[in-house]
């Protein structure tokens, strides 16, 4: 890989081991839907890679214990979305978390918003179901809360990120208190200058929760714009803008081998970094990503 400045004056080079020892612990999402085309998880994944299976309004929770259990079963940590929004009452919440610790055997959960327009009942936001106290009550031993390299418009509608900083603020001081280890789960990005300068802003602002940098696994680049676009990504969209106006790369899948390679790069320099792991969000198929994990890790 070429060499490159991360920050000015300084330059570190990209080595496949730096991007090997990254991509160690590596997690996946899955749904319902794409899981059931999945024969095999074990041929097809690294052992003990955690597999998220994201909530998607209008699943039914049936689907979603099913493919908790069928994927613990298989020997993998699962961890479900709680998309607060889409939870219409405690009880439902209560359910939901009984049913994947009893039924599936669940032990962690992804908690967040959800990216809703409509709130089905009392819940709006991730820190509405940690307050709730079941999470510690059922025993969960490991909790994610959603992170926001490029802000949130949802949260900070004018612009900024004030609101975010303050919600992140919040779940650094419940970390502290609750029994369940925790992390930054964040959307996928593009450009590893501003993915950097935010994790060190958190630690600056006195955040110690590791990030797991969510990154879009192999894709058709138009398909990747379509989904950057749909889940909000900011401003590192226009690193893709720029790449689809160049005929030579329009027709080549994107990978997030050189993102990750920078990010790899920087760890290495900067070990104390709160960038600890990588969640793949495998937009081009779940065997295309794993095919790749396997290929660098």
């Amino acid at each position: 890989m070429a060499l490159f400045n991360l920050r000015k004056g300084a330059s570190t080079e990209a080595k496949p081991e730096n991007l090997a020892a990254l991509l160690q612990g590596a997690s996946i999402e899955v749904m319902p839907r794409t899981a059931a085309k999945v024969e095999s998880f074990r041929e097809i994944l690294p052992e003990g890679t955690r597999v998220y299976v994201a909530h998607i309004e209008g699943t039914p929770i049936d689907e979603m214990v099913a493919t908790v259990k069928r994927i613990t079963d298989e020997g993998y940590p699962a961890m479900p979305h709680l998309p607060a929004r889409i939870i219409d009452s405690r009880a439902t919440l209560e359910t939901w978390l009984k049913r994947y610790r009893e039924e599936a055997g669940a032990e962690q959960a992804l908690v967040l918003a959800g990216g809703v327009p409509t709130v089905a009942g009392e819940f709006t936001s991730a820190i509405d179901l940690l307050k709730t106290g079941l999470f510690d009550e059922l025993g969960y031993k490991r909790l994610h809360v959603a992170g926001h390299p490029e802000g949130n418009k949802d949260i900070d509608a004018k612009g900024g990120t004030k609101l975010v900083d303050e919600a992140v603020m919040w779940k650094q001081g419940f970390s502290e208190q609750t029994d369940a280890e925790m992390a930054i789960a964040t959307q996928f990005a593009f450009e590893a200058g501003p993915i950097i300068a935010w994790a060190e802003r958190l630690q600056a602002m006195g955040v110690t929760l590791p990030i797991h940098l969510g990154v879009a696994g192999p894709t058709k680049l138009q398909t990747l714009i379509k989904f950057a676009i749909a889940c909000g990504v900011g401003p590192s969209l226009g690193v893709l803008q720029k790449r689809a106006m160049d005929l030579s790369k329009l027709l080549l899948p994107f990978t997030p081998t050189e993102l990750l390679g920078e990010i790899a790069a920087y760890k290495s320099a900067h070990p104390d970094s709160l960038i600890e792991k990588i969640h793949i969000f495998p937009l081009g198929g779940i065997k295309t990503s794993a095919t790749w994990l396997n290929e660098h890790n």
